[in-house]
């Protein structure tokens, strides 16, 4: 049997579990993931329109599922584990700079699962920021976070303990210049997620310690594209690992260069398959036949089965 779950049944999983408690528990999935992958050579491609889990050893799928809305929840999970072990332990304040799809779960990722509570947005597109605020209202009536709507970048950023970069810019941009970094900022690059695409002032990375989820990809993929092939990086799970720290003192900028990484996929796919069940949300989908002799598919294929699918 194969669970399938689709964006409806996604949208039941956030409604009744939560965003902020499933970014929480995939964040543990990846941790764990991390900690078990220890750095193998080989890695899977990071990009998928739909996720599946299937059983090493026969190959069978156990999993369809949607991953748009997962990966949104992955992504900011990632983003905020990455930060509890690389900001500095009191951060408060966020620069969240981009404001489209993504912004809203990793507004909410930092808020709960490191104590953000103050928020400064900026967009160029005064209405995605709008969107954002809206959908964040919730959060401010209960006291939660303060939103400070920045009119520059600069703004946002100057005086922030930790600065995240969305943005859906297709170039190379320069979203942040290095004259806006601060001793002691934690800096999240997300939006530099494939090749001619970045977002940072090179010698943003100069300065910084970079930490990578795996390293190959995020050269080809991430602000890394724009550093020599033996620019130094450490790799994101020895830290988690406690192979070595995170940042080395209060002062010194870190820098987490975010792509995706498959590993993250399938944290986050185990947990949805795992809650789904819990939870009763979803379906079975016979999509591998079920032969009462392995040489018999044609007598199979021509028996009168008329339900390919019901109700979990």
């Amino acid at each position: 049997m194969t669970r399938y779950i689709d964006v409806a049944d996604m949208q039941q999983l956030v409604l009744h579990h939560g965003v902020a408690r499933m970014m929480a528990e995939i964040a543990e999935c990846i941790r764990a993931d991390f900690v078990r992958w220890g750095g193998c050579d080989h890695a899977p491609h990071a990009a998928m329109a739909y996720g599946v889990l299937a059983d090493v050893a026969t190959g069978h799928p156990t999993l369809l599922s949607e991953l748009t809305i997962t990966t949104a929840l992955r992504t900011a999970a990632t983003s905020a584990l990455a930060a509890k072990a690389l900001a500095r332990r009191n951060s408060r304040s966020m620069a969240l700079i981009g404001n489209g799809s993504l912004s809203e779960f990793q507004a909410i990722a930092f808020m709960t699962q490191l104590g953000i509570t103050e928020m400064r947005v900026f967009d160029i597109d005064r209405h995605a920021t709008d969107k954002l605020i809206g959908n964040l209202a919730s959060y401010v009536q209960q006291g939660a976070v303060r939103i400070v709507r920045a009119a520059s970048i600069r703004e946002a950023v100057r005086g922030a303990d930790i600065v995240t970069t969305v943005t859906n810019d297709k170039g190379n941009a320069t979203i942040l210049t290095d004259d806006l970094i601060e001793p002691g900022m934690h800096i999240n690059a997300v939006g530099g997620d494939r090749p001619g695409k970045t977002e940072l002032q090179p010698s943003i990375l100069m300065r910084s310690k970079v930490f990578v989820e795996y390293a190959p990809h995020t050269r080809l993929a991430g602000e890394l594209q724009q550093m020599p092939e033996d620019f130094p990086v450490h790799a994101f799970w020895t830290v988690l690992a406690r192979q070595q720290p995170g940042r080395d003192d209060v002062r010194q900028v870190t820098l987490f260069d975010s792509v995706g990484f498959a590993l993250e996929d399938v944290s986050a796919l185990r947990y949805i398959q795992a809650l789904s069940q819990k939870m009763g949300i979803g379906s079975t989908a016979y999509l591998v036949p079920a032969l009462r002799t392995p040489k018999d598919l044609f007598g199979c294929a021509t028996s009168a089965r008329p339900a390919l699918r019901h109700a979990a």
